[in-house]
């Protein structure tokens, strides 16, 4: 079973080959590296991807901006598949934290046993302006506070939802109604659209702009009973 120490041999031979200077536990730093006129390399060595390993890369920019994660190399197949599946995350936290991030193989033959995947840098993160403007159309759209933060496997109450729950109220009857009346009584000016597309089928179109709830429909009004009370603009 491998252990952190294990990790060390890889990651000195690799900085050495860089030029660099390397001692380990220097002031509880696991590997420090230090090249004239070049900044001071530290590395934090850990066996696996941990908050407490983050925790000591970001402990140590207080004495350099050089500072590298070190994890072991997946051995298995399945410690293969997850770290596939996690990498891209954990390299967009160190780049985001400023840290840099290197897998180390200390049973591979090859010269390359320590490899970086990621040089520490200063982040500027960049905002996705369309999202920014969904997410603030969202909020502005959604009446109340209809959802409980932290929740799972619950359907989220959306502004889409609130005025799908506003057309079918509108049609809670069981006579079919012109689209253009069930937008006037439920106040939602994308009504036909909602209708349209029938995203959780609650209704039904008997005729060119004209439609009627479903049993699916008349289900959903009593799921939902308590965010219709919740609504403005719901027809009385």
């Amino acid at each position: 079973m491998a252990k952190e120490t294990d990790l060390y041999a890889p990651v000195k031979a690799m900085l050495e080959a860089k030029g660099y200077t390397v001692k380990a536990e220097v002031n509880g730093c696991d590997v420090v590296a230090a090249k004239d006129g070049a900044p001071t390399v530290i590395v934090e060595l850990k066996l696996a991807f941990t908050l407490d390993l983050v925790l000591q890369g970001i402990q140590r920019q207080s004495v350099t901006d050089d500072v590298y994660l070190a994890v072991l190399a997946p051995n298995t197949a399945t410690k293969r598949k997850n770290w596939r599946g996690r990498q891209r995350g954990y390299r967009k936290l160190c780049r985001m934290l400023g840290l840099g991030l290197m897998v180390v193989d200390p049973d591979s033959a090859a010269a390359r046993s320590a490899e970086i995947l990621l040089d520490p840098a200063p982040y500027t993160p960049r905002k996705d302006k369309r999202r920014q403007t969904r997410l603030l159309t969202e909020f502005v759209s959604r009446d109340g506070d209809p959802n409980t933060g932290g929740i799972n496997r619950t359907k989220i109450i959306t502004a889409y939802r609130q005025d799908a729950l506003r057309c079918a109220q509108a049609l809670r009857g069981r006579k079919a109604k012109k689209v253009a009346d069930i937008k006037a009584t439920a106040g939602v000016p994308k009504a036909a659209s909602i209708l349209q597309k029938n995203h959780y089928d609650w209704f039904e179109r008997t005729a060119r702009g004209v439609y009627r709830l479903t049993p699916t429909g008349r289900e959903g009004l009593k799921k939902y009973a308590s965010i219709l009370q919740s609504l403005d603009k719901i027809p009385k």
